[in-house]
């Protein structure tokens, strides 16, 4: 039984690779064509392919069921489209699927998508289409044309400044000491 695992291996090394091997070399495929092999398949598997398939095989704690499934949808349509050029500008996979961790004890009421600033992408789609991608940003448009910008870097944790009265001079906000 070996020996036709062995045939079956060799011919699939030989598939992966794109090229005819002579019966000579074929005698010395061993384990580290097995390595080669799983290393080829690693590096043509598609950008974020990994995660966005743990991803996909459950519902995260803490999220609706629907939120889950129209972000599988958005993470789908976006990695067809971006996937690639995602890689190449340095996002990650948190950037496009994180979510907040949960503490310890949560409420009824927590849901892992209340911390914009620690919520992926693709959570914030909501059915709507990235249009542009550079390296800091990604422009969503709206059905009513208008862009959304999402940031990867410096989302403040609770909203955009003017959230908080300490965001303005007195006498509205903050302290005049």
């Amino acid at each position: 039984m070996a020996p036709n695992y062995l045939a079956t291996f060799r011919r699939a090394v030989r598939a992966a690779e794109g090229c005819e091997k002579s019966e000579l070399s074929e005698k010395r495929v061993g384990l580290n064509s097995l390595n080669s092999l799983n290393s080829h398949l690693r590096a043509s598997e598609k950008p974020f392919t990994r995660v966005f398939k743990a991803l996909e095989a459950r519902c995260p704690e803490h999220i609706e069921l629907g939120r889950w499934q129209q972000a599988i949808e958005d993470g789908r349509r976006f990695l067809a489209r971006w996937g690639e050029q995602a890689e190449a500008l340095g996002w990650t996979s948190r950037d496009l699927f994180g979510l907040h961790k949960p503490p310890a004890n949560t409420h009824a009421s927590y849901s892992r998508l209340s911390r914009y600033d620690e919520t992926g992408l693709t959570w914030l789609l909501c059915g709507r289409e990235v249009v542009a991608l550079t390296e800091a940003t990604a422009a969503i448009q709206n059905p009513t044309g208008a862009i959304t910008t999402y940031r990867r870097f410096n989302r403040p944790a609770l909203g955009p400044v003017g959230d908080s009265l300490d965001d303005l001079d007195p006498p509205f906000g903050g302290s005049a000491a």
